[in-house]
């Protein structure tokens, strides 16, 4: 059973460290946090060496205080187990725990998340302080819901010690039914004299003087998730047993710098989906890459609604140039996540640190207190989602669904490959990225998950399927839908292996066609398309076997070569893209297929920069429009609407937008 957060309205606040600062401070904290709307924090998650300053001895007096103190001012609790980061105590009784990495160095204590996740000993500390905290606290009424853990794996997703290596034969002993025969036929391991006589033989993917195995490294990272999960699931359960009703979550990171970890296989586990969420000061559009993690994080919370437990007001610590937002990206970006179904918004942290690794990551309350700039827009954004209350719990319907799948993922980014500068994300990206200019809600999905909700289905990145998921995606085409596969997608099963007979495996029979030969394009290499626009990146010689080629190459070996293909498969239609168009090129075809599948965006008439997305309710529909071009916009929307962060009535379907501001239309139904 899901257990809720039960909140009255959309959820605000952020990490609350009190321990860092005198009590006196604390008083000033709660007036503070009043004055800015912060209905929920996330307490005690970095708290561990004070919660527990010695092994099995307690010391909640501080965390009592705060609780208490949090409930007298109408704040809610997210409290965390503290278990990202061991004290040194830990570690100097078991020093074995720490983490070893690839080339064999011991890591130290003295940061976070330095532990190995396969550890007796760490997991057995971490239950008990879970426990511990959740005997206390289960009845106290500040705590709304349990924040496990931080950030799972962000430093340490990956452990290479002797226990490692032991929980890793464990797992595949489970995984190939304690069939040694097996996982060699799975690894290949007659290539290169690789072949196990005996469990003990088998190793992490160290440090070696070649190129690794690739199944080898896949199932690796698959375990590497896995070991954590088992983490995560077993602080659940400890929480779960002392306080029954009250929802658990553990805070995701759905962004680009982060591939660790299968959320498909971890959001079932919990009652609420969470999600961090940071800008990158190289990307010169990173409102896309929000907007994508966003549509990623609902769709792995199956549609619900979840939480931004993690995003910054300004500058972040941990780039090499950290830079300030724009001024009013602060209120765009939290909105933009609320536009996607997040109904929560939460910051790290509430007060700025003075002393610390973090001590120049911005804040809620900056160190420049409340005469600052962002001091006045947390402020506003707290009125802002007072005022869109009602929208909490509706949800984004879509019509276009994004294969994404994590194996696929870390399999086409080993060594070894036709192209190093083929990336999952960037192939993902350039294919959500005119759906999300074009007002086209997008849902992503498994490869095995039910399609029939969707019109169009796109896998522009699927290297790796096995072939209950190719079946799952062509069937969508034969029962009348409309698939687009991207290059180098279908060709290698569950277990990295080849599938023979032509390229794209997989798809070749669904799509009409059949690649020979790879020809991946150089660094600054491009081809002229028959059809316009030119192509970068990936070629390929495409032969028809019963497609029609909608564009092919103009010049290079591979003139008169298909490099886009049309076929009718079954009652529907599948599309081959088998090169990279440049991005205007790449929009047409895409929102081509939009048109053609029945697709329609959100609202139409929006003017260029401004982005379009809708909640829909049980009585009304909720379009959210974002100025990122910096220009102000009037949008027509239905008439007899509601502008809801002012209150403004619409009665002839008009509404104007600010430069860099947010409107949000309420639309009965």
């Amino acid at each position: 059973m899901k257990r809720t957060l039960s909140m009255s309205g959309i959820a605000y606040g952020g990490d609350y460290n009190p321990e860092q600062w005198p009590e006196e401070v604390w008083a000033e904290d709660m007036r503070l946090m009043r004055e800015a709307g912060v209905n929920l924090v996330s307490v005690g998650i970095f708290a561990w060496a004070l919660l527990e300053p010695s092994e099995g001895v307690y010391d909640f007096s501080r965390l009592d205080k705060v609780l208490d103190l949090l409930h007298e001012n109408g704040i809610a609790a997210d409290l965390a187990t503290p278990t990202a980061a061991p004290p040194a105590w830990f570690f100097r009784a078991h020093p074995r725990a720490l983490p070893v990495d690839r080339d064999g160095r011991t890591l130290s204590y003295g940061s976070r998340q330095t532990f190995c996740p396969s550890s007796p000993a760490y997991r057995q500390a971490a239950l008990r302080i879970a426990g511990a905290l959740a005997e206390r606290y289960a009845g106290h009424p500040a705590v709304r819901m349990w924040h496990v853990h931080n950030e799972y794996g962000c430093h340490n997703a990956e452990c290479y010690c002797d226990t490692s290596a032991a929980a890793f034969r464990t797992w595949l002993r489970d995984r190939y039914g304690d069939d040694l025969e097996a996982l060699n036929t799975a690894w290949g391991t007659t290539f290169w004299s690789q072949w196990y006589y005996d469990w003990e033989e088998v190793l992490p993917p160290r440090a070696t003087g070649a190129v690794p195995n690739p199944t080898h490294r896949l199932d690796w990272r698959r375990f590497c998730s896995d070991a954590l999960l088992s983490l995560c699931r077993a602080e659940v359960a400890v929480l779960r047993e002392a306080a029954p009703e009250v929802p658990a979550t553990t805070n995701f990171m759905v962004m680009p710098a982060f591939d660790a970890l299968d959320y498909w296989r971890w959001a079932p586990e919990l009652d609420v989906v969470s999600n961090d969420h940071y800008l990158f000061s190289t990307d010169p559009e990173p409102y896309v890459d929000l907007a994508l993690s966003g549509d990623l994080v609902r769709s792995l919370a199956g549609g619900a609604p979840w939480l931004l437990m993690e995003h910054s007001t300004g500058a972040v610590n941990w780039q090499p140039v950290n830079r300030a937002k724009n001024p009013g990206e602060l209120r765009r970006n939290a909105l933009a996540h609320v536009a996607r179904g997040a109904d929560g918004v939460a910051y790290f942290q509430w007060r700025a640190a003075r002393a610390g690794a973090e001590q120049w990551h911005s804040a809620m309350l900056p160190h420049a207190g409340t005469d600052s700039r962002i001091w006045q827009d947390v402020v506003r954004l707290g009125a802002d989602l007072a005022a869109l209350a009602e929208v909490k719990g509706s949800r984004s319907p879509a019509d276009v669904a994004v294969v994404w799948d994590w194996d696929a993922r870390w399999a086409v980014e080993l060594p070894s490959q036709p192209s190093e500068e083929v990336r999952f994300l960037d192939r993902v990206r350039s294919w959500y990225e005119p759906l999300w200019r074009a007002g086209v809600t997008v849902d992503f999905v498994r490869p095995d998950a039910d399609l029939s909700a969707y019109r169009l289905v796109l896998a522009p990145s699927l290297y790796l399927v096995d072939d209950a998921g190719a079946a799952n995606l062509t069937a969508h085409a034969a029962r009348g839908g409309t698939l687009a596969v991207g290059f180098h997608s279908g060709m290698v099963d569950a277990s990295c292996h080849v599938r023979p007979g032509g390229y794209p495996g997989a798809f070749r029979e669904a799509l009409g066609v059949r690649t020979d030969e790879l020809f991946p394009l150089l660094p600054g290499e491009t081809r002229t398309l028959t059809g316009g626009g030119t192509a970068t990146l990936w070629s390929e010689r495409v032969r028809l076997a019963g497609a029609r080629a909608v564009t092919a190459y103009a010049d290079g070996p591979l003139a008169g070569v298909p490099a886009v293909t049309r076929h009718t498969h079954g009652e529907g239609t599948a599309w081959y893209v088998a090169t990279h168009p440049d991005a205007a090129t790449l929009g047409e075809l895409l929102l081509g297929m939009c048109a053609e599948a029945g697709v329609r965006p959100v609202l139409d008439g929006v003017p260029e920069g401004v982005e379009a997305v809708r909640r829909r309710g049980e009585d009304a529909d909720y379009l959210f429009l974002i100025d990122h071009g910096g220009d102000g916009a009037r949008v027509r929307v239905p008439e007899e609407a509601t502008e809801l962060l002012t209150g403004t009535p619409l009665p002839d379907g008009l509404v104007e937008i600010g430069a860099g501001e947010v409107a949000v239309v309420r639309v009965p139904r």
